[in-house]
């Protein structure tokens, strides 16, 4: 165990991030395991290193019904998130992994595709209170890979993938996805689409349905993302849109 409120501690920590960033060029840090100590110590580490990026493991459990299922409303799970980015600086360059919205995700594209919307109105993770400082994922090597302990529903990973690619928040890909998985193609088009439109971690969200088989949502009037088997959305796709990227039970124009 490290203590962490141990000064000389602070200091050696602080002197090592110092010499990544200097000597080898590391440029952001991840803070594995953040709830194991409190937000004041990642400030200090985060203030005397001055990292450009940095995120935190907080993974917490969500709030579930009777029926095994997340709640419809996970305010209090999002909350921890924003919490923790307002004690090290909501102005410098912490952010936090959006758990919240991972576990929605999760049910979600199993036919609830209702879930996307909160009781808001708003994405139901931490995008849609604090998507600047949130950083979104399918899968990472804990949920994912060898150690499979929160999987995403793997015949749908690359709806996950439509979605976070093409919303707010600061996407990361999976190696194990992009590399093994035979998905890099898919995952390099819904790149294209957000880098070409310019869609950023503050981009609009506009979300247009959200039921059962059909997710339809507009980023900053560029882009719309299509989940869900439901071929038939109506008539919300301005005529002159093209399909930019699409695959099973998705579609981004």
């Amino acid at each position: 165990d490290i203590d962490h409120l141990n000064l000389r501690v602070q200091k050696e920590l602080v002197e090592w991030l110092n010499w990544l960033k200097a000597d080898i060029g590391f440029d952001g840090w991840r803070f594995d395991f953040a709830k194991g100590y409190s937000a004041d110590v990642a400030k200090i580490y985060i203030d005397r290193s001055e990292p450009s990026f940095a995120v935190a493991e907080i993974w917490t459990s969500l709030a579930y019904g009777g029926d095994g299922k997340p709640n419809l409303n996970q305010d209090q799970h999002r909350q921890e998130l924003v919490n923790w980015v307002d004690k090290v600086g909501g102005k410098g360059p912490a952010t936090t992994f959006d758990f919240t919205t991972k576990g929605i995700l999760n049910v979600a594209v199993e036919g609830e595709l209702w879930r996307l919307r909160g009781t808001d109105g708003k994405a139901p993770g931490m995008i849609g209170w604090w998507p600047a400082k949130a950083v979104t994922f399918v899968d990472n090597h804990d949920t994912g890979s060898t150690q499979h302990m929160w999987p995403f529903p793997s015949d749908r990973v690359m709806q996950g993938y439509a979605y976070i690619l093409t919303h707010p928040g600061t996407p990361c890909i999976f190696y194990d996805h992009f590399f093994d998985w035979g998905l890099k193609e898919e995952i390099d088009r819904l790149v294209s689409v957000r880098t070409r439109h310019g869609i950023h971690n503050e981009s609009k969200l506009q979300i247009i349905e959200a039921d059962a088989d059909l997710y339809l949502a507009e980023i900053d009037g560029k882009v719309i993302v299509k989940l869900g088997p439901r071929y038939d959305v109506g008539n919300p796709i301005p005529g002159g849109c093209k399909v930019a990227a699409h695959g099973n039970d998705y579609a981004v124009w």
